[in-house]
């Protein structure tokens, strides 16, 4: 069955954390709305196979965790009873409550939702088909592409097999494999290998480069490797995956190191989690005139508009950093084009975490990037092991790192490893994008006894007056 043609004034193409706060934002400033997505609710990825879920089941084995190291504080608890089945059950209730909060939204501000997928006729003109097997045809006067990314596969390996998984079948929690492989030393296997390494699995990680979160300031990564390399079975570092087969009740994984040995070896399962890619395939986005990148992504300039003046992208369609945060306040840029308000993309400070234990946060220019890029900068680092808040939570292996612009005191980054680094990190965003100085961060009072102090003494350490190190460097 197919509809009459209908028009709207904004098309958005994907619910995601981008596409949806679009359609809110733009249903709230009075234009009319359509939105589409392939799945019942609104969410996307991060919802419904992602950053929810796998909180979810991050927080549950953390907390077998701290029961196990309770011991230290002596408190000795029972070895816990893992039942698979409540595990997914309370993974999936967040899901859904959250899925029936965010349709609830759509519909009291009117938003035309439709489950379905959508491709370009013409730069004005959607074909969508419906899940419930109707098509629609509608125009727009703007679109907004919002259609996310999906798991990336590794070069030459084109086996189909239960037993090999992307972040989907990861969340699914099926079973606890004896044996795991991760494949890629990224955020997301780190995270889903830490859950099922609390499970009980065997977890191998193999990295391509010579340690975990390539791209990530050593001093924090290095933190993480440190306790992982313990709950770990191991780490495979400046080695390539060449080869998966299937083998007697298992996968048969070929490697090869630097030097170009090769060596296989037998996992249950394999993770596979290589990063992601931009979803594009169903678009046209040929018919729409809309130009992408050599790397997939679609091109877009600082208002977030395509080579089409009427259309535009964001979110991890639209390039890295492929962050759920990131993609929101895309959405209220290109909103605020759309109507007229000359809004551009220049975030000085977009924060990231890897949400391990510990966490790992960051923010503005890493003392990396300050290298690569020539910018001068120092740095100052307050390690846990002086807060007195971290050691009442056995939390003293963090650390809080700055990177300072030497001539102006102005903080340039933030780095934190450590228990809510996640948490942590926003003041650190705050003081980057509203240009704060060392000098102003360490007059700010911060409650005590708290780990939001070890960004007050991280600054008063560079000051050279820390109260609990002893550093003399120089006075205000």
């Amino acid at each position: 069955m197919t509809n009459h043609a209908t028009h709207t004034q904004l098309a958005v193409l994907g619910a995601g954390p981008g596409g949806y706060t679009a359609a809110f934002y733009a249903a709230d400033l009075g234009m009319t709305v359509t939105l589409i997505d392939k799945e019942a609710a609104p969410g996307g990825v991060c919802l419904h196979r992602g950053c929810i879920p796998s909180k979810a089941l991050l927080h549950t084995t953390r907390v077998m965790d701290e029961a196990e190291q309770a011991a230290r504080f002596g408190l000795t608890f029972a070895k816990p009873d893992i039942n698979l089945d409540k595990m997914r059950s309370h993974k999936e209730g967040i899901i859904k409550q959250l899925g029936r909060g965010l349709l609830q939204l759509t519909k009291a501000r009117k938003i035309n939702f439709i489950q379905g997928t959508a491709g370009f006729v013409d730069p004005r003109t959607l074909h969508v088909q419906g899940a419930d097997g109707r098509t629609h045809s509608i125009t727009a006067d703007h679109t907004i592409i919002a259609t996310g990314s999906r798991p990336a596969g590794i070069p030459g390996v084109s086996l189909v097999s239960e037993r090999l998984w992307n972040s989907k079948k990861a969340l699914e929690l099926q079973n606890i494999p004896k044996r795991l492989l991760v494949v890629g030393g990224g955020y997301i296997g780190l995270e889903l290998g830490s859950v099922y390494a609390s499970l009980g699995t065997e977890v191998l990680v193999v990295e391509m480069t010579d340690g975990i979160l390539p791209g990530v300031d050593r001093d924090l990564a290095l933190v993480l490797q440190k306790k992982l390399k313990a709950k770990f079975k191991g780490f495979l570092f400046n080695t390539k995956v060449l080869s998966i087969r299937e083998a007697t009740d298992g996968l048969c994984v070929g490697f090869e190191d630097t030097s170009k040995t090769t060596t296989e070896e037998f996992f249950d399962h394999v993770f596979i989690s290589t990063g992601r890619q931009p979803t594009v395939d169903g678009l046209h986005l040929d018919c729409a005139g809309v130009a992408c990148t050599e790397r997939g992504f679609i091109r877009v300039d600082g208002a977030r508009r395509t080579s089409q003046h009427h259309i535009f992208a964001i979110g991890d369609i639209a390039g890295n950093p492929m962050l759920a945060h990131k993609a929101s306040f895309e959405a209220r840029i290109a909103v605020e084009n759309i109507l007229g308000k000359e809004r551009l993309y220049q975030p000085k400070a977009i924060p990231a975490v890897v949400f391990t234990d510990p966490e790992i946060a960051w923010c503005g220019v890493s003392e990396e990037s300050a290298k690569q890029q020539g910018i001068s900068y120092e740095v100052a680092k307050f390690p846990w092991t002086a807060s007195g808040r971290a050691m009442t939570l056995g939390a003293e292996q963090g650390l809080t790192k700055l990177v300072i612009e030497p001539q102006s005191g102005k903080i340039l980054g933030v780095g934190i490893v450590g228990c809510g680094a996640g948490d942590l990190i926003s003041e650190g965003v705050v003081a980057v994008e509203m240009g704060a100085t060392v000098q102003a961060l360490a007059r700010c009072i911060h409650p005590h006894p708290t780990l939001s102090e070890t960004i007050l003494e991280a600054a008063e350490l560079h000051l050279g007056h820390c109260t609990h190190l002893y550093k003399p460097k120089k006075h205000f």
